[in-house]
């Protein structure tokens, strides 16, 4: 049965719905509450119409309208504990809204949502601990009255966290090692670089230097073929006029020494 306007519309909404979901938002942004409001009363409308969709296309839409609404409702929640907890429960849909999806959106949207909330409660987690352990890292593990007063556990404890800190010690001082390698390894491909262009600079201004010696020496050659040329026609010329001459001199005087014979 091919889908009614409602029911495009609903896809519509529920795909940019689903793109916003995606997409990281300010806390003012409202469009996506009001978009789920609005799904939500197109979803009631739809399902009051005689030619309603099958039930578990129906179903498929309910899942996804009510993991938007969720997922909404766990944003406002204050604590990211509360949060990851909220986002674990929820349900994304199982089928694509569109055709160009290749998997549900609102499954993308969930493993996003879910990595975001670890991520904020490993980050609350480390600046929790941090000044805990920048204050165990004042004590010296060679100082004999260090650890004076405490149990041996206490004791432990402090050795196992001295060495976790003594780890992370070698591994910035090895990062920042290969820093510097990178670095000097940067600097001496730019001089390289900055010497191959220079050089390449140098070899085509003698090449234009060149270019221009041989325009004005064939421009000068150009000039004396041209002188040239005329000289060998004002020569040519002169000589067909005194030939000329001569002929007609040479008629007239035969005309005159061989008179018509009567």
């Amino acid at each position: 049965m091919a889908a009614t306007r409602l029911e495009l519309n609903l896809m519509r909404l529920l795909s940019r719905c689903e793109a916003l979901a995606a997409e990281r938002r300010d806390p003012e942004e409202w469009r996506l509450e009001k978009y789920v409001a609005a799904l939500e009363d197109m979803l009631r409308e739809l399902k009051k119409q005689a030619s309603k969709p099958a039930p578990e296309l129906l179903n498929e839409y309910s899942r996804k309208v009510d993991f938007l609404k969720g997922l909404l409702e766990a944003e406002k929640l204050s604590s990211s504990t509360e949060k990851a907890l909220a986002n674990q429960l929820l349900a994304p849909g199982r089928t694509p809204t569109t055709a160009k999806e290749r998997t549900p959106a609102t499954k993308t949207v969930h493993l996003q949502t879910k990595a975001r909330c670890t991520g904020q409660m490993r980050r609350e987690l480390l600046g929790t601990v941090c000044p805990v352990l920048l204050l165990l890292y004042r004590f010296k593990p060679c100082d004999p009255g260090c650890f004076e007063g405490l149990t041996s556990d206490e004791k432990q404890s402090a050795v196992e966290l001295d060495a976790v800190l003594q780890h992370h010690q070698d591994m910035q001082e090895k990062l920042a090692e290969e820093m510097l390698s990178l670095a000097r390894s940067l600097k001496n491909n730019t001089l390289a670089a900055q010497n191959v262009i220079k050089q390449d600079n140098q070899t085509l201004s003698h090449s234009l230097r060149m270019a221009d010696q041989n325009f004005e020496k064939l421009k000068d050659e150009s000039d004396r073929l041209e002188q040239h040329a005329k000289k060998s026609v004002n020569w040519l010329l002169w000589i067909m006029l005194i030939v000329v001459c001569f002929i007609f001199i040479s008629m007239i005087l035969f005309i005159r020494i061989f008179p018509k014979l009567k």
